[in-house]
């Protein structure tokens, strides 16, 4: 008898196990067959019955794509200290997009009124040379014509003369997945620089004193790229306290896809604080604009895409955690939310119009196995917390004591700590808690300007306190100085230059109209900080002479 109740209950745990296989066999087939749809056509985006919560289209997974490992883009704390395995980066690399004509139309369609109207005509500035064009004549001003030093090997992030040649074909090649092979398709060698994809000419243009040069023909093609190549793979971006996606193009670029959180003209609120604020698509890319303007070329090249949720990132992701969050809103409305520490649930989803959505691309950096990034604490950085204030915050000597630590102690990092800090503040930028460098260069070299995304929330308010820093230090660059007065002119009104290079931008307009104006009036707010100190200390304590007199007596007189 106990050996016929053994046998059953083996027979029972058997079945059982039959069952379980059966259901996650037809789980997996189910989506597959469901994406065909009544007439055999892929899936579409047509919303489900009422009842029904999860969208019915579901992806197809692909097989296994291999990518080469040639960028990353970093905003973390850690992101310097270890370079990431081929299978960490194919899981983060995974990305969707799609065609990127017509973005800008369909952007406008989609909002219920146009708050800065492209075509609109723009007030001329005074001055005859600056009549037709603000912009380029500001870039044919002396200022922005000086030049770098001459480069040496060690001054460039990359040798393009060694033997290593690109092989575009590369990722397609079996041999690809074996991570002995990928030394050979570096990102330099012999072949002639005009056939390298344009954000590989942007990686190999980087130098110790810039991200690009300020007439590099490859930039402005990259971000034609950013909005018009086709996105084969989407995934989330690990870390971070708000969805990031990483897109992949059909040419092996990636970028970094932030989503629209917040109509142009909405404000932060009040009561929030900067550690809770939005990150904004817009300021992204305002961000971008900015720092050419103020002849950084610290932010990398961002530029605004408008995506169709359904067939550039639901249908060609191989995140199954990204794709498991998409879902139908009551509206009918296409929606996901993905995964992060902050507005990742359904009461913070994203929804598109029905399926359409902004964001803005960020290119990619090269990865970190090629070229490694030192990510440094900011001096000023801020609490974090309800309650607590930072040093800097209670301490009005806490700058001397900067000074005297290194990499302040020398060199020019304690000026570029100034520079980042009058470009926060044009922008309201209170969320810059680390920022990195190219290990390669040492501490002589520029600061790059990541993460700008919380930005230009307020426009009805200054944050002073971005300025302690420079109030504190008394110090700035006289290229600097000199290039905030100009833009300070009206023939080079910096809100005109900034509302004339967005109107570039695919899904322009960028920024609300008074964003534009709070930027003239922290302008003025910065000269002002920036004379108290001349006024207290002396010019030659505070201006820091960087380039030569000739540049300097005709940018002077101009």
């Amino acid at each position: 008898m106990k050996m016929l109740l053994v046998r059953k209950f083996r027979v029972l745990i058997l079945m059982v196990f039959l069952v379980a296989c059966t259901m996650h066999i037809m789980i997996d087939l189910l989506p597959r067959l469901e994406r065909r749809g009544p007439e055999g056509r892929p899936g579409c985006s047509c919303p489900p019955p009422a009842a029904a919560a999860p969208p019915r289209a579901a992806p197809r997974w692909p097989s296994k794509h291999t990518l080469r490992i040639l960028q990353d883009f970093s905003a973390e704390p850690a992101s310097n200290l270890s370079s990431q395995s081929r299978e960490a980066a194919a899981e983060r690399a995974a990305g969707g997009g799609g065609a990127g004509g017509g973005a800008g139309a369909a952007a406008a369609a989609g909002r219920t009124r146009r708050l800065i109207g492209p075509g609109a005509p723009r007030p001329p500035p005074p001055a005859a040379a600056a009549a037709a064009a603000p912009l380029a004549a500001l870039f044919e001003h002396p200022l922005y014509r000086a030049a770098l030093p001459p480069l040496a090997d060690g001054d460039l992030l990359f040798n393009v003369n060694s033997d290593i040649r690109f092989n575009p074909r590369a990722a397609e090649q079996p041999e690809w997945q074996n991570e002995d092979h990928h030394e050979e398709f570096l990102p330099t060698g012999e072949t002639s620089i005009d056939s390298y994809p344009n954000w590989l000419k942007f990686h190999i243009g980087i130098n110790r004193y810039e991200l690009y040069s300020r007439h590099n023909p490859a930039i402005e093609a990259l971000l034609q790229d950013l909005v018009s190549q086709k996105i084969t793979s989407v995934a989330m971006k690990s870390g971070g306290t708000q969805l990031k996606l990483i897109m992949t193009f059909q040419n092996y670029g990636q970028a970094l896809f932030k989503p629209m959180k917040q109509t142009r003209e909405q404000e932060t609120p009040p009561d929030f604080f900067y550690f809770s604020d939005y990150e904004r698509h817009n300021a992204e890319i305002a961000a971008f604009h900015l720092d050419r303007i103020l002849d950084f070329r610290r932010v990398p090249p961002v530029a605004g895409r408008l995506v169709n949720m359904t067939r550039e990132i639901r249908d060609v992701t191989r995140d199954k955690k990204l794709w498991r969050t998409f879902f139908i809103s009551p509206a009918n409305n296409i929606c996901f939310y993905g995964e992060c520490s902050y507005y990742c649930s359904t009461e913070h989803a994203l929804c598109g119009k029905p399926d359409q959505i902004e964001g803005s691309l960020a290119a990619f950096l090269p990865d970190l196995s090629l070229a490694k990034r030192k990510t440094w604490r900011n001096p000023w950085r801020r609490s974090y917390h309800k309650r607590k204030k930072a040093e800097w915050e209670v301490d009005p000597d806490y700058c001397e004591e900067v000074k005297q630590t290194p990499p302040y102690d020398s060199g020019t990092r304690i000026l570029d700590i100034m520079d980042m800090t009058v470009f926060d503040f044009l922008m309201g930028n209170m969320d810059r808690h680390h920022y990195e460098t190219f290990e390669k260069f040492g501490n002589e070299t520029f600061i790059i300007h990541l993460d700008n995304g919380r930005g230009f929330g307020k426009y009805s308010h200054d944050e002073l306190s971005i300025l302690v820093p420079l109030n504190q230090c008394c110090r700035i660059r006289k290229s600097t100085y000199l290039r905030l007065q100009l833009l300070a002119k009206e023939e080079y009104k910096l809100s005109l230059l900034m509302k004339e290079s967005l109107l570039k931008d695919k899904i322009a307009p960028i920024l609300y109209q008074p964003h534009l104006e709070a930027m003239d009036r922290r302008l003025r707010i910065v000269l002002k900080a920036v004379s108290d100190c001349i006024e207290k200390d002396g010019y030659d304590n505070v201006v820091e002479n960087d380039f030569n007199t000739d540049v300097n007596t005709v940018a002077t007189e101009r």
